[in-house]
């Protein structure tokens, strides 16, 4: 039996979410469909990351097993030919047997859009939290509000119900902010202000990320001091901090093994 690890770029707007469902579209039963129909066996295929409905995906690591004789260059130009094309296979190879996508994951870095852009930019819609506010996120308030999230603590204040993890103690890397008076879209260039927050972490909660977003765009929106963070952090209550951040804005941007 072979074990072959796919790296996916994905557009999540037309998903809900990674895994499979008995009922909904979702990135996890369209590639195991495909696979199935390919090698004629019935494939179940194992994700990095259990990203929510409407998150997007540059870099996705999956992996299967299969008794298939086909090549792993052959799996790629299969796949591809098979599925919706707002999902591509850029990348596979074999691996070893042993080899868990989510579990062999040392860190993952997801990546959040905010726009800032007055009127809204139209190509942004599907990509970034649109806010066109009258005035601008205080930026620097924001990161030093994000200093208080690093390291490892209890993020049980931005876990959303439902998640399935067995304990809220996670280990935050690094948060970096980012503030761009434009940004490239194919070969045109938007003026439209955008602000990206990259968090990497060694494994991460239920909307984790989109409720850290949410809280800092209330600090920079003025609506909570960053040394309330701390206090946020400790009260260990979903109800002491902001909202969710929509989904469309949130990249998987890379995961490090």
């Amino acid at each position: 039996m072979t074990h072959i690890k796919l790296t996916l770029q994905f557009d999540g707007s037309g998903y809900s979410g990674w895994q499979v469902q008995e009922k909904d579209r979702t990135i996890q039963g369209v590639l195991e469909d495909a696979l199935s129909s390919i090698t004629k066996e019935e494939i179940s295929i194992t994700g990095c990351s259990r990203t929510d409905a409407g998150v997007h995906a540059l870099e996705f690591v999956t992996s299967f097993k299969t008794n298939s004789t086909m090549r792993p260059d052959e799996f790629l130009r299969a796949v591809n030919s098979n599925i919706p094309q707002d999902i591509r296979v850029v990348d596979a190879e074999e691996c070893d047997e042993n080899f868990h996508p989510r579990y062999d994951a040392k860190s993952k870095l997801y990546s959040y859009i905010i726009s800032n852009a007055v009127p809204q930019n139209v190509f942004l819609n599907r990509y970034a939290w649109q806010l066109p506010l009258r005035k601008p996120l205080d930026v620097n308030a924001m990161k030093e509000a994000s200093r208080f999230l690093i390291g490892e603590h209890d993020f049980s204040s931005f876990r959303a119900s439902g998640c399935g993890a067995k304990h809220p103690v996670r280990n935050v890397m690094s948060i970096e902010i980012f503030e761009m008076p434009s940004i490239d879209f194919m070969t045109f260039k938007l003026d439209a202000p955008v602000i990206k927050i990259s968090i990497e972490a060694n494994a991460f909660l239920r909307h984790m990320v989109r409720n850290i977003v949410g809280t800092l765009v209330d600090v920079g929106q003025g609506r909570t001091s960053p040394a309330q963070i701390k206090e946020i952090l400790n009260a260990k209550d979903r109800s002491a901090t902001g909202k969710t951040a929509p989904s469309c804005g949130l990249f998987l941007e890379r995961v490090m093994y």
